[in-house]
């Protein structure tokens, strides 16, 4: 029989490919996280036909997600001087003029957006951000008064109020316009973390921790909520509150100096001091010019028994502040405990007269208060005081239905994908091993291409790894042409298949797999991988607002056919029970993923998933057992989920 080929070559076969099918392409890439591929699909279809617009929209939509702001400005431009009309275009080149603090040009294109769209009130909620960015208060405050008379429950808006008193330093407006947006939402805990940025600022510690505790409750992951909250327990001497924040704080921010200097500090006032100098080692990696944490360092090592560790760092903060006599009297403690009596003496009488002359001038040595002091005051008198920000101001957000798309779409709670077949080996962290299946075993010891594998991931592809795929399908396609026997033909359709959908081609991989399905109908390979592939089409459909009920048809039929054929396949399965959970079958996909675990008790994915439906069926006590297994067994996020879980309850 005649076998359809379909070929295509980044650079010389623009014109094979419909534009229209690479604008989708590239939609698809764009949905699945897959930017740079993304973009050399939309760069083709820009190069066919320059005067659309969509190429050059979604190609700057591309570009914003991998921040290159000014390039994604650039590609708006474009689209905009094709189709001036497409309000979608002026909201996006917005966001990448604010992300350049172009403030006054993305008013221009909010201006320009609400003209077409006065009624969109995410426009006019970002329009005054931008005013109060650029510190025209009275421009924003006029816009607030008629977002507030055209949606008088619109509980930003107070927040937005807030926020121009807090610039304007009218603590008083500032309160009362928190106080009607939490009338309005009270579970908003940006707003909660916003009344507290007063509380703060007012030492009102007690209503700080309250607050902060609401924000806390509702924003579980925001590590600053947790360093703010640990200042105000540490001044009301919940020294073990404060430390227990700190540590939280770090767990989600990893790098936050703030976590990292309050926390040493805090191991000092309890005695921690080995602990406390891997935390000043860490500001000190993340700031070395810091001479407070290096002078902290110093007191540490001197404790520890590190005398010339000490005297190296105290030296260090001499040589920067020559008058800090409290330095200078702890290195001469150093020497003497080292022996070097003559530089102890040195030290020793050089503060002694300076402590002369100030008793002689009536000068009296500054006396600042214990608890806190702002990170740019540099006053080394002050190494032992807690850091805060200089001004903490409240948080932005401005609203886009590209902001934050991608963080909206995944939850702590997202299912892990099918297992599918791959050109690239999966490793996991625990098992170091490819994931064996017998029929793609027996495929490459028979291949006359690359070998296959069987992987979960399916990996964002640079511009150096699409290419190579890219020329792996033109030597496919040129070996496809020569062969004159099925035999030789579906192994070398098949691979060309799974590179297709590695560069998120879905289609053309379908097409070819149907291909082999046409030519050998008890092809489990093929009916394996056209089902992954109907599943991510399906999952691109919804989110584009179609109906993907057909399609999810063919992906229940296909893996029924192939574990018909193939036998008891733990990857089979488990694919089957991810199509189960994603109709919200949960029980179904709960069933299926313990027969997919009777094949291969070690397949972490299966705990993962049936965990996550454990979850979202209520039983929290079989999911915390299955999270607990996947974690055990490589993938690590379960654990975050565990403990997100046991604190919701």
């Amino acid at each position: 029989m005649a076998l359809i080929t379909f070929h295509f070559s980044p650079i010389t076969s623009f014109a094979q490919y419909n534009t229209d099918r690479l604008i989708t392409i590239g939609r698809s890439a764009l949905y699945y996280e897959d930017y740079v591929l993304s973009i050399q699909y939309f760069n083709q279809a820009i190069a066919v036909k320059p005067y659309l617009y969509e190429p050059w929209f979604f190609r700057g939509v591309a570009k914003y997600y991998l921040d290159d702001f000014s390039g994604a400005e650039h590609d708006c431009t474009e689209a905009l001087e094709r189709n001036p009309y497409v309000v979608g275009i002026y909201e996006l080149r917005g966001l990448t003029r604010i992300q350049q603090e172009k403030f006054a040009d993305a008013i221009a294109d909010y201006n320009r957006a609400l003209s077409f769209m006065p009624d969109n009130r995410s426009l006019w909620h970002n329009r005054v951000l931008c005013h109060i960015q650029n510190e025209d208060y009275d421009e924003a405050l006029l816009e607030l008064d008629t977002i507030q008379q055209r949606w008088s429950q619109y509980a930003q808006a107070w927040n937005m109020r807030a926020d121009i008193r807090m610039q304007q330093k009218d603590t008083l407006q500032a309160i009362e316009a928190l106080e009607k947006s939490l009338e309005l939402d009270p579970y908003d805990g940006k707003t909660w973390a916003m009344r507290s940025i007063i509380s703060l600022s007012r030492h009102e510690w007690p209503a700080a921790e309250e607050q902060l505790d609401h924000a806390i409750h509702l924003l579980p992951k925001q590590g600053g909520y947790y360093v703010n909250r640990a200042l105000a327990r540490y001044n009301q001497n919940n020294l073990r509150g404060a430390m227990a924040d700190y540590d939280a704080a770090l767990d989600l921010e990893p790098n936050n100096f703030l976590g990292h200097y309050n926390r040493g500090l805090l191991r000092v006032d309890v005695g921690d001091d080995n602990r406390a100098i891997v935390d000043f080692d860490f500001v000190l990696r993340l700031e070395p010019d810091n001479m407070l944490a290096l002078f902290n360092r110093a007191v540490l090592l001197e404790r520890t028994g590190d005398l010339q560790g000490a005297v190296r760092d105290y030296t260090k903060v001499i040589d920067e502040y020559p008058n800090f006599h409290t330095g200078i009297l702890y290195r001469a403690r150093c020497y003497r405990r080292l022996g070097q009596t003559q530089k102890a003496e040195l030290d020793e009488f050089k503060v002694y007269k300076a402590q002369l002359y100030q008793h002689l001038y009536g000068i009296r040595p500054k006396q600042g208060p214990r608890s806190q002091r702002k990170r740019s005051d540099l006053d080394p008198d002050k190494y032992n005081q807690l850091v805060v920000a200089d001004e903490q101001e409240p948080e932005r957000e401005y609203q886009s239905d590209y902001r934050g798309r991608v963080q909206d779409r995944k939850t702590d709670v997202e299912l892990l994908p099918m297992f599918a077949l791959s050109l690239e080996a999966q490793r996991d962290e625990v098992n170091r091993s490819p994931y064996y299946d017998p029929m793609v075993d027996r495929y490459n010891a028979g291949r006359q291409a690359r070998p296959l594998f069987v992987s979960s991931q399916h990996a964002s592809l640079d511009s150096r790894h699409s290419a190579d795929y890219f020329q792996y399908i033109d030597s496919l396609s040129a070996a496809i042409d020569r062969s004159t026997a099925i035999s030789q033909t579906l192994p070398l359709l098949l691979a060309r298949a799974v590179a297709y959908s590695a560069l998120q081609d879905n289609e053309a991989a379908i097409h070819d797999l149907t291909t082999c399905l046409e030519a050998d109908s008890t092809h489990v390979l093929a009916m394996w991988q056209r089902a992954v592939c109907q599943s991510r089409v399906a999952q691109f459909l919804t989110s584009e607002g179609g109906s993907a009920e057909l399609t999810l048809a063919g992906v229940a039929s296909d893996l029924s056919h192939a574990l018909l054929l193939g036998g008891r396949n733990a990857y089979l399965l488990y694919n089957q029970g991810c199509l189960s959970a994603r109709k919200q079958d949960y029980q179904q996909a709960i069933a299926l993923f313990t027969e997919a675990l009777a094949v291969d008790p070690h397949l972490a994915q299966a705990y993962y998933n049936r965990g996550i439906c454990s979850i979202l069926s209520g039983n929290q006590a079989a999911a915390a057992s299955d999270l607990s297994k996947a974690g055990e067994l490589g993938i690590y996020q379960a654990y975050s989920i565990i403990k997100k879980n046991q604190s919701a309850r």
